[in-house]
């Protein structure tokens, strides 16, 4: 049997808790690694990045078979969680560190990606411009474990941050159910 040819995508979506159980849910997904990447510090802590000095975006690196789950509905997925027309943070998570980003890892995807970027532009579905950047992916450190599928190891606190954070009311108002 011929093994599947996995590939990586990596997104800044603000606060990665939110941005691993959409993915995590999907066909194709192999992993979803919360961690930090886009920054100068090697091999970054938590407490690090959110001084916001280490150049670092909170985000998730996904591993996933592009014959399964194509590169180009993984973007869709990501524009449903963020709001791309905010370059401050994402909802109440402000400075560089919550900012929105693609993090390419092939020319391919670069394309893919600006194809998808303008696409959402001109769809007229925001009123404001689109600021997410797209940026050559770097290293990735992966964020310590009590991080990682913090959905599932504290539904509890998840929802109320999902909720609190405003963002469950934003993508439900620029989305839908």
């Amino acid at each position: 049997m011929e093994k599947q040819k996995l590939e990586h995508s990596t997104f800044a979506g603000g606060c990665f808790w939110c941005m691993v159980k959409p993915f995590d849910e999907q066909p194709g997904i192999e992993s979803v690694v919360s961690g930090y990447t886009g920054g100068t510090t090697v091999n970054p802590t938590y407490e690090q990045v959110c001084t916001n000095k280490t150049g670092h975006y909170e985000a998730v690196q996904i591993t996933f078979d592009p014959a399964v789950y194509p590169y180009k509905k993984l973007l869709e997925l990501f524009w449903q969680q963020i709001d791309p027309t905010d370059s401050g943070g994402q909802f109440y998570d402000r400075g560089r560190s919550y900012q929105t980003a693609i993090f390419y890892h092939s020319e391919e995807q670069r394309i893919i990606a600006e194809d998808s970027k303008r696409e959402l532009e001109e769809s007229g579905r925001f009123s404001k411009p689109i600021v997410t950047e797209i940026l050559p992916a770097k290293e990735f450190y992966p964020a310590e474990t009590y991080h990682q599928g913090f959905y599932k190891k504290n539904p509890e606190r998840y929802n109320a941050y999902q909720k609190g954070s405003g963002r469950e009311a934003f993508i439900r108002n620029h989305w839908g159910e």
